[in-house]
């Protein structure tokens, strides 16, 4: 497996890496498997976050006994003081490190909260403090909105930056990744596939892979798909003519129905999170049942029952999504799948 240095950094990682949000869909023993047959495969970049459930506590488990290279990076989406030092300690102890290669302020993705975990003796500070005593090394974040993204990357507090990059959600993406080449900041794709909407791998890893500097991290729930995944890699990977005007039909096929998470339909005067709605579909997909019609990303789509319809973010949108329509949709299949999940629970 090729290895590169992620930005500006001295980590020395796998051209790719591996994104742990599938395996918490899997047993320990399957999920443990996984993961080791990543690290057998030259995979040396695991990417976490305290957020995933029971991904840092497997991670921990599958490198027990494994003397091989590996870089860990995981994330916070804490923004007070208190909870990064808590969710860190708890990160360090899950995975069973003295120290955590790159640690991640997690979806910053509105300018509130860029400014909330800025502040002076907030999350940033302890994150910053934690590196000078040993227990962070490098520091990065990961957002969904591409204009805190770029103030991210222009602030030159961060090393690294993660942000959705594919061939379909392209467009914000690639002008990210010319900010962050210039600023010298590392650039880790999340969505490879679209969160499931891309299915031929070779297109969408070819596409990534295109691009020097950018490190895709696929999520991997099954040995055969990193095992697909990794042929790719260490194959000849510049797309062919054909591959090309592949991409382009797909991109015109899925474009008008795709939510590009910009967030330039907000503010929305229902306070809806219109761009976490959106993506409730590929939610469903990647994630257990139960974590979908519970808990944070229940509170949106509740929150979107409740929409006016006044048609504002339709006006804002830049790819004129039929915003109200999806946000019906998406209500309607949430509604139905927490019928199922309540009715599969035990009486």
């Amino acid at each position: 497996m090729e290895t590169v240095t992620l930005g500006q950094t001295s980590l020395q990682i796998s051209r790719i890496g591996f994104g742990a949000i599938p395996i918490q869909r899997l047993g320990d023993d399957d999920a443990i498997a996984v993961i080791r047959r990543c690290l057998e495969l030259g995979i040396t970049f695991l990417d976490t976050a305290n957020q995933y459930t029971t991904s840092e506590g497997r991670i921990g488990r599958a490198l027990d006994g494994w003397n091989g290279p590996v870089v860990l990076a995981t994330k916070t989406q804490s923004r007070t003081a208190e909870g990064v030092a808590e969710h860190l300690a708890q990160s360090l102890r899950m995975m069973r490190v003295d120290s955590i290669d790159l640690y991640q302020l997690h979806n910053v993705s509105t300018f509130a909260d860029y400014e909330k975990v800025m502040q002076p003796g907030g999350a940033y500070e302890t994150v910053m403090k934690a590196v000078q005593d040993g227990r962070v090394k490098h520091v990065g974040i990961t957002s969904h909105q591409i204009d805190v993204a770029k103030e991210s990357v222009k602030s030159g507090r961060f090393e690294t930056v993660m942000y959705p990059l594919n061939f379909i959600v392209h467009e914000p993406g690639e002008e990210l990744l010319a900010l962050s080449d210039q600023h010298g900041v590392g650039f880790i794709a999340m969505k490879p596939f679209a969160g499931g909407m891309i299915d031929n791998a070779s297109l969408a890893m070819k596409y990534l892979l295109q691009y020097p500097s950018v490190i895709p991290i696929p999520g991997v729930e099954h040995i055969p798909e990193i095992e697909e995944i990794i042929r790719i890699v260490e194959s000849p990977h510049e797309l062919t003519a054909e591959e090309s005007a592949e991409i382009e039909r797909l991109r015109k096929e899925t474009s008008n129905r795709f939510c590009r998470r910009c967030d330039y339909c907000q503010p929305c005067t229902a306070e809806i999170p219109i761009s976490v709605v959106l993506a409730f579909p590929t939610m469903v997909r990647r994630m257990p049942k139960e974590n979908v019609v519970t808990g944070w990303i229940a509170n949106a789509l509740e929150k979107a029952a409740i929409c006016t319809s006044c048609g504002a973010c339709e006006e804002r949108c830049p790819y004129q999504l039929p915003i109200r329509e999806m946000l019906s949709e998406n209500v309607d299949n949430y509604r139905r799948l927490k019928e199922e999940w309540r009715a599969s629970q035990p009486a």
